[in-house]
């Protein structure tokens, strides 16, 4: 008797060929250096923004300071979205 989480792989399968096909070495480093890349990317947006949230914190500007610290975190959502739909595109290229 197969269990749920089987039978939900099998289900997957049939909807989309590429799932549990093991990735060659190729897509295994191309995925790595995706991952660099919006690595660096995140590092120098934080950098950038933090220095701006630092000026104006120092300045008594909490309101801007606040809007720094939400637009880092939707760039930073928005940069780790872009990384994986560009892994995603790697993962199922032929």
């Amino acid at each position: 008797m197969k269990s749920a989480y089987e039978l939900a792989m099998e289900r997957l399968a049939k909807t989309d060929p590429t799932v549990g096909r093991p990735l060659t070495h190729e897509k295994k480093v191309r995925l790595g250096e995706i991952d660099a890349v919006y690595k660096g990317k995140i590092a120098e947006r934080e950098i950038f923004l933090k220095k701006q949230m630092e000026e104006a914190l120092s300045a008594g500007k909490f309101e801007d300071a606040e809007k720094v610290r939400v637009q880092m975190i939707s760039e930073r959502s928005r940069l780790e979205e872009e990384r994986e739909d560009e892994k995603e595109r790697v993962r199922r290229s032929d």
